[in-house]
């Protein structure tokens, strides 16, 4: 079999699970992952045999397609935020609102940076400088870090930050570690169920997507989603839907510091309600994503 053929044979055997476009994109990133072509290396040696070997590492890939299972999970690893991250059945896949959601914060923390240091060059003590200039280091809390996308693209940006991650589950915190050290940066990960800990430092950030979904809302949810992510990621343990958010509003009371910043993800659907449980902040605000859903909290302590 030719790789034309094979990406023929590819695209007619998901014919029902995905659109053209969509199974040309997958075919292209299985082949540059298994065969080593990237998209005009691909053109170039689209009459070239495939060996018995690779054909059948595709055909394997084509059942578990057609189960539902995510590519991203096959494939192993995704690009986020411009680096790679490893993926499987422990993490959540990263989504483009979890982008959003850094991008934000990045301005964010670069601007109040700027607005504090400024601040403090006219008074006589800089030792509370937010990003560390003089004695402290920037300190930022991520809550359900998952595969690590979000601390780690922090440390990244912020090199000299301490970055601090929890997460319940072993197995994500794994994933997370490998992620970790294939970037090689620094992170304090934490393996603890956050609504049961107590936090021991303060911090100027505060940074979490925890399970946000209510069990209200389980019938909503695409049958793929729930059969091959971990539920724990995505769903509330409870009946309440907002149980991290009301315990990351007490944690910001004690332990988020003065004119710290607090970024989180949320249920579009619970937008005002969880809002509403960080009015004690300095500045609170309720902002869309860019398909115009209430997506994110941003609070200013």
């Amino acid at each position: 079999m030719t790789l034309l053929q094979l990406k023929k044979y590819f695209s007619d055997s998901l014919s029902e699970v995905y659109t053209d476009s969509e199974t040309a994109f997958i075919f292209q990133a299985f082949v540059e992952e298994i065969l080593d072509l990237n998209s005009i290396q691909q053109r170039q040696f689209s009459d070239e045999q495939i060996s018995s070997e690779h054909e059948e590492k595709f055909k394997q890939i084509i059942s578990e397609l057609k189960t539902g299972k995510p590519y991203l999970q096959i494939l192993g690893e995704t690009e986020f935020y411009g680096m790679k991250f490893f993926v499987d059945e422990n993490v959540l896949i990263p989504r483009p609102e979890t982008e959003e959601l850094l991008e934000f914060a990045i301005h964010r923390i670069n601007q109040q940076s700027v607005i504090l240091n400024e601040r403090k060059c006219n008074e006589e003590s800089k030792d509370s400088s937010f990003l560390g200039v003089t004695k402290n280091t920037l300190k930022i809390l991520d809550i359900g870090t998952g595969s690590g996308i979000i601390p780690l693209v922090l440390k990244k940006h912020f090199p000299q930050a301490e970055v601090t991650s929890i997460d319940f589950s072993e197995k994500a915190l794994e994933t997370a570690k490998k992620n970790a050290n294939f970037h090689q940066l620094g992170i304090n990960f934490i393996n603890a169920d956050y609504l049961n800990l107590d936090l021991d430092k303060n911090f100027d950030v505060i940074i979490s997507n925890p399970p946000y979904i209510g069990m209200d809302e389980e019938n909503e949810i695409a049958d793929s989603l729930k059969e091959f992510e971990p539920k724990m990621a995505l769903f509330s343990p409870t009946s309440d839907a907002l149980i991290f958010y009301r315990k990351i509003a007490e944690d910001s009371k004690k332990y988020l510091n003065e004119n710290g910043l607090l970024f989180l993800e949320i249920n579009q659907k619970l937008g005002p309600e969880t809002l509403e449980l960080y009015e004690d902040f300095t500045h609170s605000e309720l902002i869309k994503d860019l398909s115009e859903n209430d997506r994110f909290i941003f609070g200013i302590k």
